[in-house]
């Protein structure tokens, strides 16, 4: 990590990045770019210095993250040192949580089937189909 006295910040995509919110500094400076990272509520772009303190909001995929931030380091350590740089907010961690067991609920109910439908069988779903279009 580097010092704080030395570097007043961080470039936003480079601190994601160092995060593992994302696997490289494009797709980090992407999502940035679309919209998916925020400031204390304000759009950013990719040079944005992130500093100790500040709040971030962070889109990735059906996850939002919003999270403070902790530390600052400009280069990419393994998980537990990237886990050190931010803290996530209670509401945060619940509501994640949340949405991850409703999405796994629902695919709980779903089993694929073992083979593929046979002759009869595919003359069924289509005549199912077939009830929507008369």
């Amino acid at each position: 990590m580097t010092d704080l006295a030395s570097a007043p910040g961080v470039r936003l995509d480079l601190w994601l990045w160092a995060a593992r919110f994302f696997k490289t500094r494009s797709l980090a400076k992407q999502a940035i770019e679309t919209g998916k990272v925020d400031i204390g509520g304000q759009r950013a772009k990719p040079a944005r210095a992130v500093r100790i303190g500040d709040a971030l909001r962070v889109v990735r995929g059906e996850e939002v993250f919003e999270i403070a931030v902790v530390g600052l380091s400009d280069t990419r350590g393994p998980a537990s040192v990237a886990q050190a740089l931010y803290s996530e907010t209670e509401v945060s961690r619940e509501a994640r949580l949340a949405r991850v067991a409703e999405v796994r609920a629902q695919r709980a109910g779903y089993r694929a089937p073992d083979q593929r439908p046979d002759k009869r069988a595919r003359r069924l779903i289509r005549a199912l189909g077939d009830i929507d279009a008369s």
